[in-house]
């Protein structure tokens, strides 16, 4: 990264330009060799941000108002900035891969999703999916592993692994990731109750994640349909009382 060796080069150049001295002023040399490196990083990382915020803010307010192919393009612009900051690429490619994931566009999605950045879980989680639906079971365990080290109280996250395993025929795997999901998170009810119905040999609930899970596009549109006109005629009525 831009970034780094930049910063390395400047504390290189102290340090050499300390010694030019004296060798035995090192140690000073030491001290001016880290706060220039510090500097130089600090420095470069709040013009880049700076520089990301200018275009990530407006990029990601257009998404939600559904103008989607320019809230993209402008998010592939930011992508320019990767080599300047460590996990900048990466956590571009992520919110790229997140909209045409949502969208559905899947095979559009998918490269960006590989390039995201490992803490995100809901686009990790998004890229486990897709590797189910591709039948890379193992890819999608790997993926899913990582994924809950890096956030192991993402409860949704949990629950997500568990489905997916039990989607594919791992009922017992989808019981021991639950286990482990309680001892993460010991008063989730969500995931005791999945742990229950997994054991029992039923099929887990979803429901209470609300549209974070329906994000993932593991229902139905059907069922999404059926859901969504149960929430309205549940508004309804109680706006009648």
């Amino acid at each position: 990264m831009y970034n780094l060796l930049i910063s390395a080069g400047a504390a290189i150049i102290a340090f050499s330009l300390t010694l030019l001295a004296g060798k035995e002023y090192w140690w000073v040399g030491l001290i001016l060799a880290i706060l220039a490196f510090l500097g130089c990083f600090l420095l470069i990382s709040r013009y880049v941000s700076k520089k990301l915020e200018a275009i990530m803010g407006p990029a990601m307010k257009d998404i939600q108002a559904q103008r989607f192919e320019k809230g993209i393009r402008d998010l592939k612009s930011a992508l320019k900035y990767g080599k300047w900051q460590i996990y900048v690429e990466s956590q571009i490619n992520s919110a790229i891969g997140m909209v045409y994931y949502v969208k559905r566009e899947f095979s559009t999605a998918f490269p960006y999703l590989e390039k995201g950045f490992f803490k995100n879980w809901v686009t990790m989680g998004m890229l486990a999916v897709t590797y189910m639906k591709r039948n890379k079971h193992d890819k999608m365990k790997e993926t899913f592993e990582k994924a809950v080290m890096a956030s192991p109280k993402e409860s949704l996250l949990w629950s997500l692994y568990a489905y997916c395993l039990n989607e594919t025929g791992e009922n017992v795997k989808a019981c021991e990731v639950l286990a482990r999901a309680q001892k993460k998170l010991p008063s989730d009810e969500t995931i005791k109750q999945n742990l229950e119905l997994l054991r029992e040999g039923k099929k887990m609930k979803m429901k209470s994640y609300g549209e974070m899970w329906l994000q993932f596009h593991l229902e139905s549109l059907g069922t999404i349909q059926k859901q969504q006109m149960a929430q309205m005629g549940n508004r309804r009525r109680f706006i009648r009382k």
